[in-house]
């Protein structure tokens, strides 16, 4: 497959319905904020549900995705808290730059990315990787992201108050639900109106997610924090994808295609999340940076790179030349 099909085939269709959402926000004064609702709390649990109700993913297989996907996180925040450090910054623009670097926007741009580029083994794998990501970036992101207020003397509080919001979260549940059916065996048939509801139901997260990311891109302002955005473009785009092939080589997938997901998958641009809870857990009053536009700079800046490198990505994958 050429650079060109891959760009058709896989990016096009994201880019031209996020194109919609960009426009949308420019001209439209529009709030993304129940869109977010409906897509956390309805769409989302329903495609992750779905997704690995159904997988035909072997368990084993599953339990390598979730190590892989928390070695990864592990090594991206050591790895961007050390290059953030040896660049002179301190807390709380550091924290903020750890987790744009180390979280990926694995939901609303990875899932339709690697289910167009690798078809329903791809989907299933970056549903797995995306409810990994979102119990790490409600427990240990929510740390990060306070660990500057006060001296630090939140930390503790910023641990509860995250896990405390895991519990909250559908998609926990949704998890919990289709690996608990699995198990007993108990799986509907797909045929039935009730699994074809909630596909369809699950389905329609993916258009959602990507009018969601580019209404919010819409507000995007690069112009204020170019050199820390450079650093994160750096770390995400070349650092994050070295790192992914590296424990994608060491784990063993078992299935080539799991192992181009979660390879792709790391490879994303930054998720928004982290600018949800930079704003809620973080201490801004003694940043130079305004925060806010730190974090919806990276995040336009790595979906704009991550185009030409997501379809060369793409292209190495699918040739079998990285994993």
């Amino acid at each position: 497959m050429s650079l060109l099909s891959i760009f058709v085939t896989a990016l096009l269709p994201i880019l031209a319905i996020g194109a919609v959402g960009f426009l949308l926000g420019r001209t439209r004064d529009i709030d993304p904020d129940p869109l977010n609702t409906v897509t956390v709390y309805v769409l989302a649990p329903a495609l992750v549900f779905y997704s690995l109700a159904t997988t035909e993913l072997a368990g084993s297989t599953l339990a390598t995705i979730t190590v892989g996907v928390v070695v990864y996180h592990v090594v991206m925040i050591l790895v961007a808290g050390g290059i953030a450090r040896l660049a002179g910054l301190s807390e709380p623009l550091l924290g903020a730059l750890v987790l744009v670097s180390a979280f990926p926007n694995s939901g609303n741009y990875g899932i339709p990315v690697t289910s167009f580029a690798f078809g329903d083994t791809g989907r299933s794998t970056a549903v797995v990787y995306l409810a990994v990501q979102g119990v790490l970036i409600y427990t240990v992101g929510v740390y990060i992201a306070g660990r500057g207020a006060s001296g630090g003397d939140d930390g503790p509080a910023a641990w509860r108050v995250g896990i405390t919001r895991v519990l909250r979260i559908p998609l926990v549940y949704a998890v919990v639900a289709a690996l608990a059916a699995r198990w007993l065996g108990v799986v509907p048939p797909t045929d039935i109106a009730a699994m074809q509801t909630l596909k369809l139901v699950g389905d329609s997260s993916i258009p959602v997610m990507l009018l969601i990311l580019g209404i919010q891109l819409a507000g995007a302002d690069l112009g204020s924090t170019l050199r820390e955005v450079g650093l994160v473009a750096g770390l995400k785009m070349v650092v994050a994808p070295a790192i992914a092939v590296g424990i994608a080589l060491v784990a063993g997938f078992g299935e080539p295609i799991v192992a181009r997901t979660f390879v792709l998958e790391s490879a994303m641009p930054a998720a928004v999340t982290p600018l949800i809870l930079v704003g809620e857990f973080g201490d801004t009053s003694g940043s130079t940076v305004n925060l806010a536009e730190f974090v919806s700079a990276a995040v336009f800046a790595t979906t704009l790179l991550s185009v030409p490198i997501l379809s060369v990505l793409i292209f190495l994958l699918d040739a079998g030349v990285v994993v």
